[in-house]
């Protein structure tokens, strides 16, 4: 497909700078790009590329200057609000004319008897439905999936390959599950006896994902003890994360990979959880909280703000205090 910068200018509402019949038939960075290439700049350090570049339409944010730069007469710029934000819209209009939504169940794999598949529903071959499962309209179940008995799949929502739901899960509309992501095993819950063996707590409560949210690929979400697990509407979980039995994930919060939350924990609404931040047990963190890389929250967060460090602290306080700790060493 290839697209003038003058269309993608009228799709994206944007300003165009530069030659209005600039074809582009793909994407790549900035850094590397070439003629058949559209690329996008949000920050001021990457605007030197402008008269290096070999793309033939680049997407830049607004609040940057381009008046110092030029680009060949075979070139052009579009001005658009969020050049990211606008990059990935144009990225979901490819996507889908790429990867339509697929229908019809594949053979071999098993419904239980009941389960009413919609007409626009997909099941790959060698998945498992059981019984008493609500499909949504739409729904894509790839190949290997597993879906136990009394679980709900909302609209639209994709389970790609070897995704595994435990029964009873509830799992929302417009939700994404990659690859090996597993809903509903068992929370890690044992008490010792009296003669100190540990003894398993059964686990008999489930897992709630609701709308828009999207899980990477072999992350683990653990069913409650008692009760549900829940990961809110627009939660973005990312590959390798876990999270334990009644955690409860806030609207539009991010875990980036390798995050580990503890049982019973309560994240906050618009919190960025970065790589390998470790989360302790029975804690509460309070909204539009951002945490660092490796950071270890061993206690409640009462306070908005950006952490690190572990025991977490003020992002400005860890950062004077690796300085001193630098310092000290070269002494």
């Amino acid at each position: 497909m290839e697209f003038s910068a003058q269309q993608i200018a009228a799709v994206l509402g944007g300003t165009l700078v530069g030659n209005p019949n600039a074809k582009v038939s793909d994407v790549a960075p900035i850094e590397q790009a070439q003629a058949q290439h559209l690329a996008f700049i949000t920050d001021e350090k990457y605007l030197p590329f402008l008269e290096k570049t070999k793309a033939g339409v680049v997407l830049v944010s607004k609040r940057l200057s381009i008046s110092d730069y030029r680009l060949a007469d075979d070139q052009a710029i579009i001005l658009v609000e969020n050049a990211r934000g606008a990059m990935g819209q144009l990225l979901t209009m490819v996507s889908k004319a790429m990867n339509p939504a697929k229908r019809g169940i594949e053979q071999p794999s098993f419904v239980s008897e009941g389960v009413v598949v919609p007409e626009d529903a997909y099941v790959g071959a060698f998945a498992y439905i059981g019984k008493n499962v609500r499909l949504g309209a739409g729904v894509q179940i790839y190949p290997n999936v597993y879906i136990g008995d009394n679980v709900t799949i909302g609209d639209h929502t994709i389970l790609y390959a070897g995704v595994k739901v435990y029964s009873h899960c509830k799992i929302g509309s417009d939700c994404i599950l990659h690859a090996g992501a597993v809903v509903g095993s068992d929370g890690f819950g044992f008490e010792p006896d009296t003669q100190g063996v540990n003894q398993k707590i059964p686990q008999i409560g489930n897992v709630i994902i609701e709308d828009d949210v999207e899980i990477g690929a072999n992350t683990t979400i653990d069913r409650a003890m008692m009760g549900s697990t829940i990961v809110r509407k627009n939660a973005k979980i990312d590959n390798l994360v876990q999270i334990a039995h009644n955690v409860e994930i806030g609207e539009s919060t991010f875990c980036c990979a390798q995050v580990g939350i503890a049982g019973s924990t309560k994240i906050g609404k618009h919190c960025i959880l970065a790589g390998q931040v470790g989360v302790a047990g029975h804690i509460e963190v309070v909204d539009n909280c951002i945490f660092g890389a490796q950071t270890g929250i061993a206690g409640n967060i009462r306070k908005q703000g950006m952490y690190s460090g572990s025991p977490a602290i003020d992002a400005g306080v860890w950062r004077r205090a690796v300085v001193k700790f630098k310092q000290s060493g070269q002494r």
